[in-house]
């Protein structure tokens, strides 16, 4: 073997984000010899790097900064003069990132994954052409592309990466914009607009269709807005960008039927695009769709033998989780047999003051298909633990099939709705029926208590409401 070649892996992944190191991690535990190719010199993707992680801290942060500000005195707590120091707030975020970056090497290397630092060009002969420092040759058994996705842009609106940004130059700012334009009322542009809204911008969100978070059920939406207006946030729904043009120190944003925004910093936050440029994935006759996601079959198989793809390259909900389960179900099919991901009970959340978190069906797309449903809604002011804590705004709405009670859609607005809507995902893995969540324990106080009064709501059976 020449010193350019490695010897053969049973698995190669490209890309280390929480789709490729979970999976790459899944096949070692399995006892299979697995490299990990990733072109940046942290592991971990967009999702601990720029996404996920890095602008949790910052909504933690910011929502403290705010509470300090608006909120203690209710509760007796007199504080005196609050300031912002937004270097030590950043110098966390990073800290955080740093730390969990480098438990995802230490996982490597306790499961003796091979890392490689460049970028990944797929062979016609079961080989990988990775180019770092050096080209080398590596031959696997199996590729799997988890290289994840990138901002998408708005045609004629260029990034310059310091006035008209994308997500990740967002996370990074030295000083707070007097006022951030913010294209997109998607999760990304919301929880973005609000941090900085917190931390003091003046914040507009400009959204092309009529209404915040497009693809949640319409009274979470609705909800949604009112509260961010309530917070400070302005918004221009049914607006259509023209075009932004750089000033002398910020940007004019021209929108179709209004007067112009002038503003200092313009975010552009419009869904994301498949990473596959490079791949060679294309070259070697590999099936796209019109949108440039990886086409694969049940089994995360695509139209090239022994090549697999999972994550945000593929579509669907671009979710870090869903990328997880979807690398360990494709490992697991491809060694032992056997991998499953359920897609109707995907979870997804949005990190806004209050979060709002979602698993199942809207109710507008059942009625649609003529599904036959009945639904429950309970509100969090009704809620001992939410009184208790001073935070009472928000809903939780049960959605069942009428004649089944099967469970098809639970949405929730308001405190610790992430973690809340855990119960939700369970219940609907295991095909449970508004009873079956009414019927169980909910310890008292707690703010679970309100998802048992929306499934006895079902039945018009609230007993506190």
């Amino acid at each position: 073997m020449s010193e350019n070649e490695k010897g053969q892996y049973d698995l190669l992944v490209i890309g280390s984000g929480p789709g490729g190191y979970v999976a790459a991690i899944r096949a070692a535990q399995l006892g299979k010899k697995v490299a990990c190719v990733e072109k940046h010199s942290t592991l971990g993707g967009v999702c601990l790097n720029v996404g996920c992680i890095p602008s949790k801290a910052l909504l933690e942060s910011s929502h403290k900064y705010h509470e300090c500000r608006t909120a203690m005195e209710v509760h007796g707590i007199r504080v005196g003069n609050i300031s912002l120091d937004l270097a030590a707030m950043m110098a966390r975020k990073d800290a955080i990132v740093k730390n969990l970056t480098a438990g995802i090497d230490f996982l490597f290397k306790k499961n003796r994954i091979d890392r490689f630092y460049g970028t990944a060009r797929i062979l016609d002969n079961k080989g990988v052409e990775i180019t770092g420092e050096n080209k080398l040759n590596v031959r696997t058994k199996a590729v799997l592309i988890a290289t994840g996705s990138k901002a998408a842009a708005l045609p004629g609106v260029e990034l310059d990466g310091t006035h008209v940004i994308s997500s990740t130059e967002a996370l990074a700012f030295a000083a707070v914009p007097r006022h951030l334009v913010v294209i997109g009322a998607g999760a990304v542009g919301l929880e973005m607009g609000s941090v900085w809204q917190r931390l003091g911008a003046e914040v507009t969100v400009v959204e092309y269709l009529d209404r915040v978070l497009p693809t949640a059920d319409r009274d979470i939406s609705k909800q949604a807005l009112r509260l961010l207006k309530k917070q400070g946030m302005k918004f221009l729904l049914g607006s259509k960008i023209e075009g932004v043009e750089r000033t002398g120190e910020g940007c004019r944003v021209a929108i179709s039927g209004r007067e112009p925004i002038i503003a200092e910093k313009v975010l552009v936050a419009i869904g994301r695009t498949p990473c596959t440029e490079g791949l060679g994935f294309k070259e070697l006759g590999g099936k796209t769709d019109r949108r440039g996601f990886i086409e694969v079959d049940s089994h995360w198989q695509t139209s090239l033998p022994g090549v697999y793809a999972i994550g945000d390259v593929i579509g669907g909900a671009m979710l870090a989780h869903k990328a997880s389960e979807e690398g360990v179900a494709c490992v697991e099919q491809l060694f032992t047999g056997y991998g499953h991901v359920n897609y109707q009970a995907v979870p997804s959340i949005v990190y806004t003051h209050p979060e709002m978190a979602s698993v199942g069906r809207t109710e507008e797309s059942l009625k649609e298909e003529g599904v036959p449903v009945k639904t429950g809604i309970f509100y969090f002011k009704a809620n001992g633990r939410a009184l208790a804590l001073g935070d009472t705004e928000g809903l939780i709405k049960i959605i069942a099939h009428r004649d089944s009670d099967r469970i098809l859609g639970v949405h929730i607005i308001g405190p610790q709705a992430g973690d809340l809507l855990a119960e939700a995902v369970v219940a609907m893995e295991f095909s449970a029926s508004s009873e079956d969540l009414a019927r169980a324990f909910h310890s008292h106080p707690t703010l679970s208590e309100v998802l048992k009064e929306a499934a006895l709501n079902i039945d018009n059976a609230a007993i506190h409401g």
